[in-house]
């Protein structure tokens, strides 16, 4: 199994500064690279202060800029955001700016507030995303094309420059048989049981699993990447510290995800959660290394190829960045991931 970091930025204080929140981001980058992590995930996300990336793109060039190995994954590009005659040029640029790293990770959006705002409300766009898909295969995989749909029409035409190679698309899917049948058209898949419990990630894993088999050699490559909330800690005032920040976030992800969507000035409104204290504590991978091995063995043995960590939920840089290191050092070896003995010198 192998181990990525989510940069997921967090803006809860506009005081901060955008501009730290991404030197904030492009550190942890530099800082996987050099432990050994495979992978970097941007996200897409607009209007909000959570996972507050509008141009995941730019990100990923600057990002390979100043790293040397790491694979540098959208997670996700909102499709119907985008005119596919627009984007699929610039993933063609982004994959060459960054040395051919980029993995495409694409979904309809989650956010109602965001999507309505931006013009595409949800009711609509799984159907969008459905069209632009097929419009951005097509673009990417054939010269002349045209097309006749709902939400596109155009006549024939070429992206230039043309793909050097392959570009990876991975599907960001939630639902166990969603799962399935993006598997089963021969996507990569990312998903996330959010802060569900053990028995929904078996679920997810297992409907890709089923999907994948039924493909046989020609899904032998497929991948599953599998998302959660995970940070080390020290002791247990320090786990119930992080747990606290972690719930809290979710206060704020739970609002617009799936809640009223109350936001002002950009800012997400913190709302009471469902779920418990206790709860979030049992969901979420907030341990010391060793539980953590534990943790972790579940995932790897129920076949999850790689692992996305997301340790931006309001805690300091300096703990974020130790904990990237300490988590190379000594939980990634014990699921045979490059190990932090190969971390180079800065």
């Amino acid at each position: 199994m192998q181990f990525s970091i989510q940069l997921s930025a967090y803006y809860p204080d506009k005081s901060y500064g955008g501009d730290r929140v991404y030197r904030d981001m492009l550190e942890q980058a530099r800082c996987a690279d050099r432990y050994g992590y495979e992978s970097v995930g941007i996200t897409e996300h607009h209007l909000i202060n959570i996972l507050m990336m509008p141009a995941p793109l730019q990100f990923a060039v600057k990002i390979a800029s100043q790293t040397e190995n790491i694979r540098i994954i959208t997670a996700v590009s909102v499709l119907p955001l985008h005119d596919m005659r627009v984007l699929a040029g610039e993933l063609v640029c982004a994959d060459i700016f960054t040395d051919h790293r980029l993995m495409v990770g694409v979904g309809r959006g989650a956010f109602a507030f965001e999507m309505e705002r931006m013009g595409v409300p949800l009711e609509i766009s799984r159907e969008k995303f459905d069209e632009s898909l097929n419009v951005l295969q097509a673009l990417l995989e054939r010269e002349e094309v045209s097309w006749d749909g709902k939400y596109y029409r155009f006549d024939p035409l070429t992206i230039m420059p043309r793909p050097v190679g392959d570009i990876p698309i991975m599907m960001a899917v939630l639902a166990p048989e969603a799962i399935y049948h993006c598997t089963r058209r021969g996507f990569h898949i990312q998903t996330t049981p959010l802060s569900g419990d053990h028995q929904h990630m078996l679920d997810q894993v297992n409907a890709f699993n089923r999907g994948k088999q039924e493909l046989g050699n020609a899904g032998s490559q497929q991948t599953l990447s599998l998302s959660r909330v995970t940070f080390l800690s020290h002791s247990d005032a320090d786990r119930n510290r992080k747990i606290r920040m972690a719930h809290d976030y979710y206060s704020r992800f739970d609002n617009v995800f799936t809640g009223p969507g109350i936001v002002e000035n950009g800012m997400i409104k913190p709302l009471p959660r469902k779920m418990t204290l206790e709860q979030t504590a049992e969901n979420l991978t907030i341990c010391t290394p060793a539980e953590m091995i534990d943790k972790l063995s579940p995932y790897a043995e129920a076949g999850v190829d790689r692992f996305i960590m997301n340790v931006n939920f309001g805690v300091e840089q300096s703990e974020v960045l130790e904990s990237i290191q300490c988590f190379a050092e000594e939980v990634m070896p014990h699921f045979n991931a490059p190990a932090a003995s190969r971390a180079r010198v800065s």
